[in-house]
């Protein structure tokens, strides 16, 4: 597999941890040139020559307005990784190319995918934790986390990741797959939804099946998780054992589910860089 372990999944740290030093906020900033996460909407800004994409490097690229204000978050193979974002209007010169995260191929390499995610992650916070909460006060940083402090009541806020549970549901030779209609034409992928508060991963993951597509399921299995930063997810991946009931579509979640197998899977699935796919390769394709 392209992965051995879900570890290995792009947008978790394992795939930049030889080359990336992570900079505590609040501290002081390297000076000079580096490496540039901009993002444009769900793109990520990269250069490009010939077919090969990646991260800018050098001075900030000219296209950047007078009142960005760039954050470095760490060094990236050495040099300051500052990070952006612009809006959508602005145009890019050609030597530049706006990739999807969401792309239906694979043009940008591990490495990139995970520090754009990232800066989108970060990004995100900062946009959703300008107040307080709980009395509306005003949000300061707190040096050396990515916290905010409430200036008013002295509430700590921090980071909110949402814990999705994402399910293969096996069946003998067989295996459920599902598609949204915002889906590409031909793509399916698995079961997925948030967590319930007083639920369990493994719960989740049952609940899930059984209200999008009717399915009982037991034996649910923990395999792995991966960041999915879109916008601030963490996917816990599980396989289950089919135990009863019928298809059954919810029509207000998904637009289709079926039983495929080995031999006839479906004409897309979910991209190479998601836990969907390393859990669909891993169990059923693979034939673990």
């Amino acid at each position: 597999m392209r992965y051995p372990s879900t570890v290995d999944l792009p947008f978790n740290h394992e795939a930049v941890k030889e080359h990336f030093v992570p900079l505590a906020p609040g501290s002081r900033a390297p000076e000079g040139d580096g490496h540039w996460l901009i993002l444009q909407g769900n793109s990520l800004i990269v250069s490009k020559t010939g077919e090969k994409l990646e991260l800018p490097c050098g001075a900030a690229p000219g296209f950047l307005p007078e009142t960005c204000k760039p954050l470095c978050i760490g060094l990236w193979q050495g040099l300051p990784l500052w990070m952006t974002a612009i809006s959508r209007s602005i145009e890019i010169p050609d030597f530049f190319a706006a990739e999807a995260f969401n792309a239906a191929g694979d043009r940008l390499d591990d490495a990139t995918l995970t520090l754009g995610g990232m800066a989108m992650q970060i990004l995100h916070w900062q946009r959703k934790s300008r107040f307080c909460s709980g009395c509306g006060g005003a949000l300061t940083p707190m040096t050396g986390s990515w916290g905010m402090l409430c200036s008013a009541c002295g509430y700590e806020h921090f980071p909110s990741i949402h814990p999705c549970s994402i399910v293969l549901v096996k069946r003998d030779d067989r295996f459920l797959l599902a598609r949204k209609s915002e889906w590409l034409p031909g793509r399916y992928g698995l079961v997925a939804g948030f967590l319930d508060m007083g639920e369990s991963l493994e719960e989740c993951a049952a609940r899930e099946v059984l209200e999008e597509t009717g399915i009982v399921v037991k034996n649910v299995q923990y395999v792995g998780s991966q960041c999915w930063p879109f916008p601030s997810q963490l996917m816990a991946g599980f396989v289950a054992e089919y135990e009863s009931g019928e298809i059954m579509v919810d029509s207000n979640e998904l637009e289709d589910a079926r039983w495929f197998s080995r031999e006839d899977p479906p004409e897309g699935l979910p991209p190479a860089r998601s836990i969907a796919r390393w859990i669909i390769e891993r169990y059923m394709l693979d034939g673990e």
